[in-house]
């Protein structure tokens, strides 16, 4: 019995040791600044890809939707 639970112990400990690595992808690009877009076809209404100024206006637009003291008065 105790043979059992020594064996179980064992497969337990060294199932821990099999995880996979985690990588980046290889389509994720940090080198760019976020208002440039990800290229995708989905994005807001009103913001243009690479525009800086109609990204800090859809951020402070969006930041405004969360804002509870804005929400109550």
């Amino acid at each position: 019995m105790k043979r059992l639970v020594l064996v179980g112990a064992a497969a337990i400990a060294l199932a821990a040791c099999g995880e996979k690595p985690q990588t980046i992808g290889e389509n994720s690009r940090h080198d760019t600044p976020a208002f440039q877009g990800t290229g995708m076809a989905y994005q807001v209404q009103g913001w243009k890809s690479g525009d800086r100024s109609s990204w800090e206006q859809q951020l402070k637009a969006r930041t405004q939707g969360q804002n509870d003291y804005a929400k109550s008065n």
